[in-house]
């Protein structure tokens, strides 16, 4: 019998297994999920990520920091640094 045909499905990730992979608390990989950050499949009452879901948020922050620090160096190029006040002299 020939299985190329049939599509495997995509690895699930738990919550907890997320939080490890990100390094982060299990409370906060908890809120990237409910808040639609991490993309996720709600199994009963039980969140589930894909792989691929999980390396989209990881590529996407590099991106949205990527730029950011474009958009910070830019604003940055027109100042010499912070304004500066004279106080009068008498």
């Amino acid at each position: 019998m020939d299985n190329k045909d049939t599509q495997r499905p995509p690895l699930l990730l738990t919550v907890r297994e997320v939080a490890d992979l990100l390094r982060v608390h299990q409370r906060t990989a908890y809120r990237l999920i409910i808040d639609g950050r991490i993309k996720a499949i709600k199994i009963g009452s039980q969140w589930r990520v894909t792989e691929p879901a999980l390396m989209e948020f990881i590529n996407g922050g590099w991106r949205e920091s990527a730029e950011s620090s474009r958009q910070e160096q830019a604003r940055d190029k027109g100042t010499s640094g912070p304004e500066q006040l004279k106080l009068p002299l008498d």
